[in-house]
């Protein structure tokens, strides 16, 4: 038999595997910010595209300007508009406040030494009085945050006066029965008054002019920042027609010209504009605020004063200072009239420094009336000293020749000095908001202008490049 040969197979071996491709690295890509940084130094390199990246900064400056400006200028004209709508006409209810109380504690004291049978016009003059300090503790509440020191002390008054009325009330009934009883409740009402509502109607008035001075301030700020950008669009600008006046010899580029008007009647108004309302709003602080301030505490001083000689009659010497030595009340009337006077000196010397003559004479016939009033106080003590009680309450009380005309002739003549201040300051102070008012809209308008102005004049130096 016949075998087929045997064939020795070779061992089974794997295909082989191609050799692994090898990784090709991959240039890292450019981020956006450095592409764009590529594509603007490519353009500088040539005088068209150096050309297009000054006039986007040149639209852009003046944008800026305009744009900061107007921020600026809305900022301190808001502060302006609260001076003379809202921070002054609540330092001013914050003083008549103040006013109201102290003449309603004059009254009430002047009405029970009258006797049982009160005067009429007295009794109406301290109705009108607490009906007034009520109405502008609402008005305060209702546009004051209840969390404030200003609103806490609107709290103490609204929670005050009641207790205070009441006490005038009992001491007016055991008066008119003749019960010395009435004596003391009157001295309670007026110790509630100059120890608890007086002090917080003057706090109330130190916030509210405090709220007043800061507006003040915030509306006469000078505008730096839009000046100082301001400069720079200009000075760049000039640096761009002097660089076009250098390589075209051509003096104007109509397009940059009109641009650097427009920066040039932006800046002018903006300082010119600030400067007089800085001069106006100034005007109106030291002229009309501060010398209203002066003018409110000399009212406020008299009117406590008159209380005080009001109650030195009804006290009797019943109620000592804290040494025991001195009538309280007359000892206080002597301080208040001290105060009374060094603000009317005051007063005085704010009415000359503006020349104000019209303004001057209600305070010097307030001088004058202070002095005769301190006169007939003295003649109506020695009155009473020497036992002639009934000649001394003529002499305090009386229509005629008495310390109550003379407190009248003060308060008259101080209520007429404040109201030409009030005029003064309301005058001074929308001077002064009227002299920024249409400055933003401007701004805009003409930084708008100023920036399509530069981007014609740089096109038109490109269209020479086509």
């Amino acid at each position: 038999m016949t075998h087929p040969p045997s064939v020795r197979q070779a061992p089974h071996r794997a295909p082989e595997q191609p050799p692994a491709p090898v990784a090709v690295p991959v240039p890292p890509q450019p981020s956006a910010r450095a592409a764009a940084i590529g594509r603007l130094r490519a353009a500088a390199t040539t005088e068209p595209g150096r050309l297009r990246i000054i006039g986007a900064v040149l639209a852009l400056l003046v944008l800026a300007f305009g744009a900061v400006t107007a921020f600026e200028i809305s900022g301190r004209a808001a502060s302006a508009d609260d001076v003379v709508e809202r921070s002054q006409p609540l330092s001013a209810d914050a003083a008549g406040i103040y006013r109201s109380l102290a003449d309603a504690d004059a009254a009430a004291a002047s009405g029970f030494l009258a006797g049982p049978q009160e005067p009429r016009t007295v009794h109406d003059q301290y109705v009108k009085d607490i009906e007034e300090a009520s109405r502008l503790l609402v008005k305060a509440a209702a546009n004051t945050d209840a969390a404030t020191t200003s609103g806490r002390e609107i709290t103490t008054l609204n929670e005050g006066l009641p207790r205070y009325t009441g006490l005038i009330e009992r001491a007016r009934a055991a008066n008119r029965q003749g019960l010395p009883l009435g004596g003391a409740y009157l001295r309670y009402a007026n110790q509630q008054m100059s120890g608890e509502l007086l002090p917080a109607a003057e706090r109330l008035y130190a916030a509210e002019t405090g709220r007043l001075d800061r507006d003040h301030r915030a509306a006469r700020a000078w505008p730096w920042f839009s000046l100082g950008v301001g400069v720079i669009a200009l000075a760049v600008l000039f640096w761009a027609q002097r660089r076009n006046y250098r390589r075209t010899n051509r003096v104007l580029n109509h397009g940059l010209v009109a641009a650097t008007a427009a920066a040039v009647v932006l800046l002018l108004w903006l300082a010119v504009g600030h400067m007089v309302a800085r001069s106006d709003l100034a005007e109106a602080d030291s002229h009309g605020q501060r010398s209203m301030d002066v003018l409110n505490r000399a009212r406020i001083d008299s009117l406590k004063a008159r209380a005080d000689e009001n109650l030195t009659v009804v006290a009797r010497g019943a109620v000592l200072t804290a040494d025991g030595k001195n009538d309280k009340y007359e000892t206080d009337y002597t301080a208040g009239m001290k105060a009374l006077g060094e603000e009317l000196a005051a007063a005085a010397k704010l009415a000359d420094d503006t020349g104000d003559t019209e303004g001057g004479k209600p305070v010097a016939s307030a001088s004058k009336a202070v002095t005769e009033w301190q006169d007939r106080h003295r003649t109506a003590r020695k009155t009473d000293d020497a036992g002639d009680y009934e000649s001394a309450l003529e002499q305090i009380i009386g229509q005629e020749n008495s310390t109550g005309e003379s407190f009248k002739k003060v308060d008259d003549a101080l209520r007429e000095a404040l109201a030409h201040e009030q005029s003064d300051f309301t005058r001074a102070a929308r001077d002064g908001r009227g002299a920024l008012g249409g400055l933003p809209v401007g701004a805009a308008v003409l930084a708008l202008l100023g920036a399509v102005a530069a981007i014609v004049g740089v096109n038109r130096r490109l269209s020479e490049f086509r």
